[in-house]
């Protein structure tokens, strides 16, 4: 079985053995299921379980994070770019995590964002991962090492790859 996510003028498209299962404009966050046994028994696998075609590729977004200060429980030290630490969007009713993504923070012009700073700047996130019901403009999610809250996100648009 082989799954295929793609991203096309701000429109993701999930495709089964070449059928296309799934689509969502991610500006608007409205999706449409084709079919829906498909995706419905699928969504919910580990991804060890599935071959992705497209598992070395990357959808990028352009965001504003600002960093905790040290005194808010946030890091001692700045971060640099290609910083890759636990992305959360959700959590259990009882504050625990729900699940991590994996993401790097990449930008330019600077050398580090130093604790209590706020910058735009571009993340990306690999898509052989449930993550793109969270990829709409304005979303907010939470940047943790481990189990320790450093900084805080919110998206501002889908970047083009």
């Amino acid at each position: 079985m082989a799954i295929l996510k793609r991203i096309e003028n701000d429109e993701l498209y999930l495709y089964m053995n070449g059928v296309l299962i799934y689509k969502r404009w991610l500006s608007t966050g409205n999706s449409k299921i084709f079919d829906i046994m498909a995706y419905d028994k699928y969504t919910l696998m580990s991804y060890k379980d599935l071959h992705y075609e497209n598992s070395n590729k990357l959808v990028s977004v352009k965001a504003k994070i600002r960093l905790k200060r040290n005194d808010e429980g946030g890091r001692r030290t700045g971060i640099m770019s290609g910083y890759r630490p636990n992305h959360v969007f959700e959590y259990e009713k009882d504050g625990k995590i729900n699940k991590t993504f994996m993401g790097d923070i990449i930008f330019e012009n600077q050398v580090t964002i130093e604790p209590g700073e706020e910058k735009i700047v571009i993340v990306r996130f690999l898509l052989n991962q449930p993550i793109e019901k969270y990829l709409n403009k304005g979303q907010i999610w939470w940047i943790h090492e481990g189990p320790n809250l450093v900084a805080r996100g919110e998206i501002l648009s889908i970047e083009d790859n």
